[in-house]
């Protein structure tokens, strides 16, 4: 199985033969490697192809710096002007770990970006300065409104973060779909049919075809209660900093516009509300009370220990995906 610095070197070099800056090409190779290594592939290495394509045809500004255009106290606005995500998203990531520190809590909202991939990842550093964190964002239109038949609402991720006193954090990470848009992608990328219930194609007939199901709409969780949360997340994502509407975002996976999809980073400092010890003596109550239920599992566990799995014995990718990294990065394969 190819080894992580390998699969980075990889990803990082096809996206700057893209056209994507050092930083950019670096920053957004480290986030789909660790989607990779927690076996989160439908974010993962299976992107660099689409975010390439996007830099190539001119969706993405490879050579956008991410800058903040307004801040006041615990809140701040980054313009990510056109680039990839994550430069944008780690400069947010700062600026709300500064201002939590120093406020108690901070929101900073991004506007003018691209696919946020795995949102949990965002989070890590937040809670590694032992802050509570959430993160939201949109995305093209992928559910419909409650009672609607068209696309309208992103799938509309939503991911927490709490830090704890001598443990991995808890992590949620959740699409507010069936099934995440990425997983799908692998699967029209396999030729492999989706199962019913998933989706819906573009003329709102239940659909198994996965590329139908790309640019169709998905199905909410929950049914109205999801379309619910899919709301309030693009509330928080366009409202807030001015970005594109899911729906006038069109689909990654058809020539379209330039995305404008907007982000929401949050912190919480536990030591500005009823203080650090009593979080932590909380948090250490609630999960040996789950703990306590045999067969219980905490939020991420699987993904932390499939990353420490990764870390010393590499991942396992499709012979085809490996070769299409390989040629994106300009290097033939060795025998």
């Amino acid at each position: 199985m190819p080894a992580l610095d390998e699969l980075t070197v990889l990803a990082t070099r096809a996206l700057k033969r893209a056209g994507a800056s050092k930083l950019m090409a670096e920053t957004t190779a480290r986030a789909l490697i660790a989607a990779e290594a927690e076996g989160l592939s439908g974010h993962g290495l299976s992107r660099v192809a689409l975010y390439a394509q996007h830099l190539r045809e001119g969706r993405v500004d490879g050579k956008a710096k991410p800058k903040v255009i307004r801040k006041n106290g615990a809140t701040s606005l980054i313009d990510a002007c056109g680039g990839l995500a994550f430069p944008a998203a780690a400069m947010a990531v700062r600026e709300v770990i500064k201002r939590a520190q120093r406020y108690g809590v901070a929101f900073c909202g991004v506007t003018n970006s691209h696919h946020f991939g795995a949102a949990a990842y965002h989070l890590a550093p937040v809670a590694e300065a032992g802050l509570v964190g959430l993160a939201f964002t949109n995305s093209p239109a992928a559910i419909n409104a409650w009672g609607g038949s068209k696309a309208f609402f992103g799938t509309n991720p939503v991911a927490a973060i709490f830090p704890r006193r001598g443990g991995a954090p808890i992590v949620v990470d959740l699409s507010l779909t069936e099934v995440t848009r990425g997983k799908i992608m692998l699967m029209a990328k396999e030729g492999k049919p989706i199962p019913p219930g998933w989706a819906v194609d573009r003329d709102g007939h239940p659909t198994t075809d996965a590329q139908a199901a790309l640019t169709g709409s998905l199905t909410a969780i929950g049914g109205v209660k999801g379309t619910a949360l899919a709301l309030m997340v693009e509330v928080l994502c366009v409202a807030l900093t001015g970005a594109a509407l899911s729906r006038e975002n069109d689909s990654y996976f058809e020539p379209g516009n330039k995305p404008r999809i907007g982000h929401a980073i949050l912190a919480i400092n536990p030591q500005s509300l009823a203080g650090a010890d009593v979080y932590f003596s909380r948090i250490d109550d609630m999960i040996s009370g789950m703990l306590a239920d045999a067969g219980v599992r905490l939020p991420g566990a699987r993904r932390q220990l499939a990353t420490i799995r990764a870390q010393t014995e590499g991942v396992a990718i499709a012979d085809g995906l490996h070769q299409e990294l390989l040629k994106l990065a300009g290097r033939s394969r060795k025998r």
